[in-house]
C-alpha cells in the first residue's frame, strides 16, 4: 500500500514538472511576443505647440544641390539657412530632446489608465513543509500550476497625477521653445558667418586691387632712380608701401579662410568646403523707427520668453502636484485565474476584488520638504522669466541702436572713399609733377585703402546688423 501511494505521489510530482515546464515555455512566448509589439504611436502635437515645431521643422528654401567636391557650391543665404537647419547637429538634438519630453507626458499620464498583468505560477513543494522563517506569511505551501490576471485602477489620488500631467506638458513646451530658439541661434551664426565671408572676401578683392597699384608704382619709381629721376628716399618708401600692401593681402586671405572655415562648420560639415557665395541684392533700407513697438513684438514672440514662461508654468502644476502627497491614494484592485493543478481542497478558480485606501501618516517631513522645495524651484523660474525679459529689453534696444549706427555708416563711409580717392588721384598729380614727396603720396594712398576697406565692410555690417535685430525681434 504504501509502495502504491508513493508511486502515485512520484507521478503527480512527475505531471506537476511537466506542467511547469510547460508554463515555463508559455512565459518565455510571451515575453517574446511582447517585445516584438509595435512601438508606441509618435505623439499628437496639441494646438499650443504644434506651430512651434511646424517652425522648427519649416525650411526656408531646398539647400543647394550637392556637386563635385573640387567644384564650389554655388550659396545663398537662404540657402545657407536651410543647409543649416538640415545638417547642422545642434538643431537636431534640440528636436529630438523636444520630442522625447512630450513622451514624458505620455509616461505621467498612464498612471491614469488600468493596469493589467497576467500571471502563471507553478509550485512543486516538499511533502509536509512550512515556511518557518520571514516575515509573516502564510507558512502553507501546496503544489499548484495556476495562472490569472491581476488589474489594478487608480479610482482618486486628490488631482496629483493630473498635475503631474499637466506639469510635464507644460516642460514639453518648454522644451519645444527651447528648441527653435536652438535654431534660431543656428540661423543667426549662419548668417554672421556668412555676411562675415562675404566682408572677407571684399576686403581681400581691396588688398589685392592695392598690392597691384603699389606694385606697379614700385616699378615705376624704381624705373625713375635707376634714370636718377628719383632719390633712393623715394624707392624705399615706395617698396615699404609695396609690403605693408602684401602683409594686408596675407592678412586678408587669413581672414577668407577663417570665414570660410566658421561658414562650413555652422553649416554641419566636419571639413573646409569650397562655396561660391552670391550676394544679397536685396534694397536696403532705413531700421524701424520705433524701437518699443519692437521690445513689446519681442515680449510676445521670443521663443526664450515663451520656454520659461511655460517652464515657470509647469514649476507651478509640480508644486501642486508635491502638496496633494499629504492627501489619500484610492485604488481599485481586481483578479481573476484558474488552477487546474492544485490541493483538491483548493477550488479550481478564484476571483476577489478589492479597494485600497493609503492614506499618509509621518515619513519623516519628507512630503513637507518636497513641497517647500518645489515652492522655491517655481519661485526661482518666476525671477529668471523677470530676469530674461529685462535681458531681450535691452538686448532688442541694443540691436536697434547698432543698426542705426551701421545705416549712418553707409553714407559716410561712400563719402569717405570719394574723398579719399580724390585725394589720391590729386597726391599722385602732385607727384608725377614733382610738386609733392612720396610721404605726401603714400599717405593717400593708405586713406584710399583704408576707405575702401570701411567701405565695403560697411554694406555687411549693415545687412548683419538688420539680422541681429530681427533675430532679437521675432527671430530669423
Amino acid at each position: 500500500m504504501n509502495c502504491r501511494l508513493t508511486k502515485t505521489r512520484a507521478r503527480d510530482n512527475s505531471n506537476i514538472r511537466k506542467i511547469l515546464l510547460a508554463l515555463l515555455f508559455l512565459l518565455v512566448g510571451v515575453c517574446a511576443s511582447a517585445q516584438a509589439l509595435p512601438a508606441a504611436p509618435m505623439p499628437q502635437t496639441t494646438p499650443d505647440h504644434a506651430p512651434a515645431l511646424s517652425r522648427l521643422l519649416a525650411r526656408q528654401e531646398p539647400p543647394a544641390a550637392q556637386v563635385n567636391p573640387a567644384t564650389p557650391m554655388t550659396l545663398s543665404l537662404k540657402q545657407a539657412e536651410a543647409l543649416a537647419v538640415q545638417n547642422n547637429p545642434q538643431i537636431s538634438v534640440a528636436r529630438l530632446t523636444a520630442l522625447a519630453a512630450e513622451q514624458v507626458t505620455r509616461e505621467v499620464r498612464s498612471n491614469l489608465w488600468p493596469t493589467a498583468t497576467a500571471n502563471l505560477t507553478g509550485v512543486d513543494s516538499r511533502e509536509n513543509s512550512r515556511i518557518t522563517a520571514g516575515g509573516l506569511n502564510n507558512p502553507i505551501i501546496y503544489e499548484r500550476a495556476a495562472a490569472g490576471v491581476t488589474v489594478n485602477q487608480l479610482v482618486t489620488d486628490f488631482g496629483r497625477t493630473t498635475n503631474l500631467t499637466a506639469s510635464a506638458n507644460f516642460a514639453a513646451k518648454a522644451e519645444s521653445q527651447n528648441a527653435i530658439a536652438t535654431k534660431e541661434q543656428i540661423l543667426l551664426a549662419v548668417d554672421q558667418s556668412f555676411y562675415s565671408a562675404l566682408q572677407a572676401r571684399a576686403v581681400l578683392t581691396v588688398a589685392q586691387q592695392t598690392v597691384s597699384a603699389r606694385q606697379t608704382l614700385s616699378a615705376r619709381v624704381d624705373a625713375l632712380f635707376k634714370s636718377k629721376l628719383r632719390s633712393q628716399l623715394d624707392l624705399s618708401f615706395a617698396n615699404v608701401n609695396l609690403a605693408q600692401a602684401k602683409l594686408l593681402l596675407l592678412d586678408a586671405q587669413n581672414n577668407e579662410n577663417a570665414a570660410r572655415a566658421s561658414l562650413s562648420a555652422v553649416l554641419g560639415y566636419p571639413d573646409l568646403k569650397a562655396f561660391q557665395l552670391i550676394e544679397d541684392t536685396t534694397a536696403i533700407s532705413a531700421p524701424p523707427g520705433n524701437v518699443d513697438d519692437l521690445i513689446s513684438q519681442a515680449l510676445v514672440e521670443r521663443p526664450e520668453i515663451l520656454a520659461l514662461s511655460f517652464q515657470y508654468r509647469a514649476n507651478q502644476k509640480f508644486q501642486n502636484a508635491e502638496h496633494d502627497l499629504f492627501f489619500p491614494t484610492i485604488e481599485a484592485i481586481g483578479v481573476l485565474g484558474d488552477t487546474p493543478v492544485r490541493n483538491p481542497v483548493l477550488s479550481n478558480w478564484y476571483g476577489a476584488v478589492g479597494v485600497n485606501v493609503a492614506i499618509p501618516l509621518f515619513n519623516g517631513f519628507l512630503y513637507s520638504a518636497r513641497s517647500r522645495e518645489a515652492n522655491l524651484k517655481t519661485q526661482a523660474a518666476q525671477g529668471r522669466l523677470l530676469d530674461v525679459r529685462n535681458r531681450i529689453s535691452r538686448d532688442v534696444r541694443t540691436a536697434w541702436l547698432a543698426s542705426n549706427a551701421a545705416y549712418e555708416r553707409l553714407g559716410v563711409t561712400q563719402q569717405l572713399q570719394d574723398q579719399a580717392q580724390l585725394a589720391l588721384d590729386l597726391a599722385e598729380t602732385r607727384y608725377n609733377l614733382g610738386l609733392s614727396s612720396i610721404v605726401e603720396l603714400s599717405q593717400a594712398q593708405l586713406q584710399q585703402t583704408q576707405a575702401q576697406i570701411g567701405n565695403a565692410q560697411a554694406g555687411y555690417d549693415y545687412r548683419l546688423a538688420l539680422a541681429v535685430l530681427r533675430y532679437q525681434t521675432i527671430g530669423i
